[in-house]
């Protein structure tokens, strides 16, 4: 049986009700969201007269959640177009039209007593085979469907997501004894493939996986540090990425989460279980003093940390738990921290922390070793599988590692041994398995992961569309590398172009697999994806190179780097098999010029591209101006045609601007991305959709581009693109070096001194292009933006 959604109905506007609606609206389902009736009128509402039993009014929760969509940061809506596929109802006159939905999720408040009502409504109204569930974070699934129909019951789960939905990837699936197994097959696979989430089947037990684990974490380190005597600031200092956790470590964590949420989930642990457990879930004096003044974090504005103004300028201050007053932030310094930052891998970090026995190394062993044995103790209550939980900690908390996958990468054996040591109790599933001679988590053999399970390692059973190129790597032998980029056989007659430069930045060594991986294609394969799992794909060529030859006067070294630039990329355009681009994530300057000449791209749906280098003084000098102009173009009749200043002038304020796109749909408005190109909502499966679409264009008889003239706007589009960027220097709101790097862009883009309509060659505008990017970079207002972007990650305006 396959799940079928086309519309879905959200009951409860709040926070997370409005987060899910707007998630499904960005993939194009509709939405029915439903709130409460007012029982009051506004000041507002009764001054235009109104009345309780007006439609307005009746919606008012519901629309007031939707404007808020629009204006949210990080916005919930892919573009903000997608408000329209959000329907606003409430919950006395549009209850019937449950009906009209495939799925309804419920989001109300924490409180079994009344989505129990709202389930019995739910039952009234819903078709019989229309899927239910529940997103709360931690009361018993079970529970909610008591007195309920056997066809609600056997399509009824728990789906919890994270929040924000649009960009946390986890989302646990918690059925209960009820629940039709082809309904949690199908449920998994959609919420895979059309929600692109990384689904986890949990248990219905007290806050399932992720926020068990995860807020016993936090509480673990808070106990440690008031053991210990560590500062708030140097506790976040040894958890982030150091450890492989999120920048935002432990209480800035908690200052976003908010600590009211924090103390709602930990209760909720807290009034279900007992013993060591219950202990450990109580929430310290300290914070019940800090919720009760209100000091909850971002959404207060004060909570662990606080911003003041000093005559220094801002500057962050972080509580003291003891005086509950705002002290100056500590830094927290040890050997181990400093070993550990030289190492590669987090593996090499945790090992060098956690065994070093320093002031770091103690906390962070003791924190440690709570996780690891509470998540051993737990494991096989709260999931099937230790795999599951690790994935849960990955995509709900941003864990690099996984707590299991933390016992292998500091060694299973070793752990237990220092835990026996010092007097801690080993769940006995482990120490049977240690006995059994397994010892370690996770096996690999041949690029096959498997887990251990119950005496045995277990296959990892994932999505046939999910490729990695690490395990591909282990598995076939790399076509071609050099130390920036390598050559990965796909299969089926597809390569893959894999940058693994620092930050994925563009140099010579890429621009030369770029050359290599054509040639390659073009003597025997269905053609090439240009991809990479990396962080991002790929942040823009290498600035601190083109800063250090600019300060050695090396112009001849610049110029030889942005014509091999532009050839490469030429050749991207004119390959004789398709060549197809898969951008995720950062995807700025030199990596978009990458993906712009490319026959087809296959976007993620969060790739943030666009052509930023305006922001350290320059304009694009790989052939992004014309690239950008030409897709902007594409469509367009020969000829004089009115519409080619409105092209032109379009292309200049994306770049001018460095306009970056917020999605991969909006992407698509701004021009990055044809109505043709796709674009891929699980991340996971993005190098496989980018292979099909290779293929797709291959077993299309292929054929390659041919160069043609472009038709240019001339001098007299030149004046008009500057005309708003002299409003702009008039008015104070740019400076002069603004104003010279906008005046070469818009003469790249105007194509010179030539007429309106005027048809020139490709070179041409290459030549122009780049001429304009050496002269600028030769500039020293240029030159000392460049450096602060690279010293302080931000563009500088001088």
């Amino acid at each position: 049986m396959a799940v079928q959604i086309y519309k879905a109905a959200v009951l409860g506007s709040g926070v997370m009700g409005s987060g899910i609606a707007a998630h499904l609206a960005n993939i194009g389902i509709p939405v029915l969201l439903l709130d409460m009736v007012p029982k009051a009128l506004t000041n507002e509402e009764k001054a235009k007269g109104l009345t309780l039993e007006d439609k307005i009014v009746r919606n008012r929760i519901g629309n007031e959640a939707k404007q808020r969509l629009l204006k949210q940061k990080p916005a919930s809506l892919a573009v903000k177009e997608n408000s329209s596929l959000i329907e606003i109802g409430n919950f006395e006159d549009d209850v019937q039209r449950l009906h009209e939905a495939d799925w309804i999720i419920e989001v109300v408040v924490e409180k079994l007593e009344i989505k129990k009502k709202i389930f019995e409504q739910v039952d009234r109204y819903r078709r019989q085979g229309t899927i239910v569930s529940s997103n709360t974070s931690g009361i018993s699934i079970k529970k909610m469907a008591e007195d309920r129909s056997e066809d609600f019951k056997q399509h009824f789960l728990g789906t919890h997501f994270f929040n924000p939905p649009r960009y946390l990837k986890l989302l646990e699936l918690i059925p209960t004894k009820d629940t039709k197994p082809e309904i949690v097959t199908t449920m998994h696979k959609f919420v895979e493939e059309v929600l692109g989430k990384g689904a986890v089947l949990a248990k219905d037990t007290p806050n399932f996986i992720a926020n068990r684990i995860g807020t016993y974490g936090l509480l673990a380190a808070v106990q440690e540090m008031i053991k210990g005597g560590y500062t708030i600031g140097e506790v976040d200092d040894m958890t982030g990425p150091l450890i492989g956790r999120p920048k935002s470590a432990t209480f800035r964590t908690l200052d976003v989460v908010g600590l009211d949420t924090f103390i709602h989930v930990a209760n909720n642990v807290f009034d279900q279980v007992d013993g060591k457990e219950k202990e450990m879930f109580k929430v310290p004096e300290f914070m019940k003093k800090m919720a009760e003044k209100s000091w909850l974090g971002s959404k207060s504005g004060q909570g662990f940390y606080l911003k003041k103004k000093t005559k220094d300028g801002s500057e962050i201050f972080e509580l003291n738990i003891s005086s509950l007053q705002y002290e100056r932030k500590k830094k927290m310094k040890t050997p181990s921290m400093e070993a550990a930052k030289r190492m590669k891998s987090t593996s090499e970090k945790l090992r060098t922390l956690l065994y070093s026995g320093d002031r770091a190394g103690t906390f962070l062993w003791e924190m440690t070793k709570a996780v690891l044995l509470f998540s051993a103790e737990k494991a096989y209550e709260i999931s099937d599988s230790i795999y599951a939980i690790d994935q849960a900690m990955k995509w709900g908390f941003g864990w690099e590692l996984g707590p299991f996958e933390i016992w292998d990468a500091v060694g299973v054996e070793k752990a237990v041994r220092k835990m026996k040591e010092a007097g801690e109790e080993v769940p006995e599933w482990i120490e049977e398995m240690l006995a059994a001679g397994f010892f370690s988590f996770y096996s690999e053999a041949e690029g096959e992961r498997s887990y251990y399970h119950h005496g045995k390692y277990v296959p990892i059973a994932e999505n046939k569309k999910v490729i990695r190129l690490s395990t591909l790597k282990k598995q076939t032998p790399v076509l071609k590398k050099n130390s920036g980029a390598s050559l990965v056989d796909l299969e089926d007659g597809v390569l893959c172009l894999e940058f693994h430069s620092k930050s994925n930045a563009i140099g010579i060594d890429i621009l030369q697999m770029i050359n290599a991986a054509i040639d390659e294609i073009e003597q025997g394969y269905a053609g090439l994806v240009i991809g990479n799992q990396g962080k991002n794909f790929c942040v823009g060529a290498n600035l601190a190179l083109m800063l250090m030859e600019a300060q050695d006067d090396n112009y001849f070294e610049i110029d030889f780097m942005i014509k091999m630039f532009q050839r490469t990329m030429s050749r991207i355009r004119y390959a004789k098999k398709p060549v197809v681009a898969a951008p995720f994530g950062m995807t700025l300057g030199g990596g978009t010029e990458v993906c712009l000449p490319a026959v087809g791209m296959q976007a993620s749906f969060e790739t943030y591209i666009g052509l930023v280098e305006v922001g350290v003084g320059l304009i694009p000098g790989g052939g992004g101006n014309k690239e950008l102009y030409m897709r902007m173009s594409e469509g367009l009749p020969h000829g004089i045609n009115l519409d080619l200043q409105r092209i032109a002038n379009k292309t200049f304020e994306q770049i001018a601007m460095a306009k970056v796109s917020s999605s991969a749909q909006e992407a698509r408005k701004n021009g990055f991305l044809r109505e043709s190109d796709g674009i891929t909502i699980n991340n996971d499966s993005l190098l496989y959709d980018a292979k099909q679409k290779v293929l797709q264009l291959y077993n299309q008889n292929f054929q390659p581009r041919q160069s043609k003239k472009i038709q240019v706007v001339g001098e007299s589009g030149y004046a008009a693109m500057l005309m708003g960027a002299q409003s702009m220097k008039y008015g104070g709101y740019i400076s002069d070096h603004d104003m010279k790097i906008a005046k070469k862009l818009a003469y790249v883009i105007a194509g010179g001194k030539v007429a309106y309509g005027t048809f020139v060659e490709e070179q041409y505008l290459l030549d122009l292009e780049r001429e304009a990017f050496l002269s600028l970079i030769g500039e020293p207002k240029t030159q000392e933006r460049m450096q602060y972007m690279l010293v302080n990650g931000k563009p500088l305006r001088n």
